[in-house]
């Protein structure tokens, strides 16, 4: 076997036990070669594989961690609302936070995923969900004002869409979805417990009523580490 294996057999089994727990930090290349007495090339390809594996992560001048092993399955093709992956259990002990709630026009770019008017107005909210005490999603909501319109930052940090289906008896339909990586930026950076990641999953959401009518648009930011995001595949007969 040769000696790379060795030294990724021992490292994973050490985080797989628990001995090198969830964001620790691995000792530097000098010192698994001094401890295992390696060359370097060897440390550097255990390390590689290791990474390729999805078991650490390697940070820019600061070294390699071990990556979150608990990732939150996402369903992909539902419409669940992060009140009800709370209440069901699937993650952790959840908040939300509501960072801003405002009626505008709306930039551009929301205006035209909308096909907004000129002098419609928008609600736009901004809410971080937070996981076991981790800021992990950063959520940017957009909703067509003249459908939606009253909302408060009780309605947002509790559900939306319970408000917009029990109290204004909006029928949701169905939603268009694209899932993306993208660099981090200063607001995701900000509001975000990156660890260390500088790329963000980036869900862009377009949910229609019954009737086809576009209701919102929606920007969902992940950090990379806590979720994955599933699907059913069918082949058709």
């Amino acid at each position: 076997m040769a000696k790379y294996s060795n030294l990724y057999n021992t490292l994973h089994s050490m985080i797989k036990d628990g001995t090198l727990k969830s964001r620790d930090k691995l000792p530097s290349e000098n010192e698994l070669m001094a401890e295992y007495g390696i060359s370097r090339d060897t440390v550097r390809k255990s390390l590689q594989l290791l990474l390729e594996n999805g078991f650490i992560t390697k940070i820019r001048g600061k070294g390699s961690f071990v990556t979150e092993l608990t990732r939150f399955e996402f369903p992909v093709a539902g419409l669940i609302t992060f009140k009800e992956l709370s209440s069901s259990k699937v993650i952790g002990n959840s908040a939300t936070k509501v960072i801003n709630l405002k009626s505008c026009k709306g930039n551009p770019y929301v205006r035209e995923k909308l096909g907004l008017e000129n002098d419609a107005e928008i609600w736009a909210v901004t809410r971080v969900r937070t996981i076991d005490g981790r800021r992990v999603i950063l959520d940017k909501d957009h909703f067509v004002k003249s459908i939606v319109e009253n909302l408060t930052i009780e309605i947002c940090e509790d559900s939306i869409y319970e408000y917009l289906e029990n109290e204004l008896g909006l029928k949701i339909g169905y939603a268009h979805k694209e899932i993306v990586i993208e660099r981090a930026t200063e607001e995701d950076e900000r509001n975000l417990d990156l660890m260390g990641f500088d790329v963000v999953a980036v869900v862009n959401t377009l949910v229609y009523l019954q009737n086809g009518t576009l209701l919102q648009y929606t920007q969902s930011r992940h950090c990379p580490d806590k979720f994955r995001f599933v699907d059913i595949a069918r082949r058709n007969p």
